[in-house]
């Protein structure tokens, strides 16, 4: 029967897929500093775009994609050092930003938040770490005589990314409640975009000094 899972198999799994997101990462990172910046609004651009930006990698792996990063030293060194390059741009981008003013923009204009929702796109797509995650970790809850691989794959991919639902919206709507004391406040604003560009940068150095295993 089409899958056809024990609870056991359930419960094994939806724990896991907590958990993972409740972990920390760039894409928690990217989603809080958005929020923290900008207010939910552009919180919530950049949840979608990390949301985008992973479903990809679910598709990548439900096809067997993801197998040609790792598998492919040349095709993994290419996405990790667009990753990287990307990553520190990002972070010299939040380090050159005067704070306040980029927050106040980021509440009013919608080209602002199609930006920050193209941003958590790339963020999380051009991170071959986790296409390798998910081309690792998906398999362990593929069951014989429960429907296609590819299926089985795809579906328990997409139940990771539902599983934040649960997860980084309450943080966004949390975090949208200090963006009136950082827009206020110029200084706190500046140091808070200086943390963020420090943090990218760093995220950005670890991911070029990561191998494939």
């Amino acid at each position: 029967m089409l899958f056809d899972y024990s609870l056991a198999h359930w419960a094994t799994f939806l724990t896991a897929a907590f958990l993972l997101n409740l972990s920390p990462g760039p894409d928690m990172a990217f989603i809080l500093g958005q929020t923290a910046k900008g207010g939910m609004k552009t919180g919530f651009s950049a949840m979608f775009g990390i949301w985008s930006g992973a479903f990809l990698h679910v598709i990548f792996a439900a096809l067997g994609l993801s197998a040609v990063l790792a598998t492919s030293a040349t095709v993994f060194s290419i996405v990790k050092w667009v990753g990287t390059v990307y990553l520190i741009w990002l972070g010299v981008q939040a380090l050159r930003s005067k704070g306040a003013v980029y927050a106040a923009q980021a509440r009013t204009s919608p080209q602002k938040l199609t930006k920050v929702y193209r941003q958590g796109v790339l963020v999380a797509a051009l991170n071959p770490k986790v296409a390798i995650f998910f081309l690792a970790f998906l398999p362990q809850f593929v069951e014989a005589g429960a429907g296609p691989v590819s299926a089985q794959l795809f579906l328990h991919g997409s139940l990771i990314i539902a599983a934040a639902v649960f997860v980084e919206p309450p943080l966004v709507l949390v975090g949208g409640k200090l963006t009136g004391y950082f827009s206020n406040n110029a200084c706190v604003s500046r140091w808070m975009d200086r943390g963020l560009g420090a943090l990218f940068v760093g995220l950005g150095i670890k991911l070029a000094t990561s191998d494939r295993i």
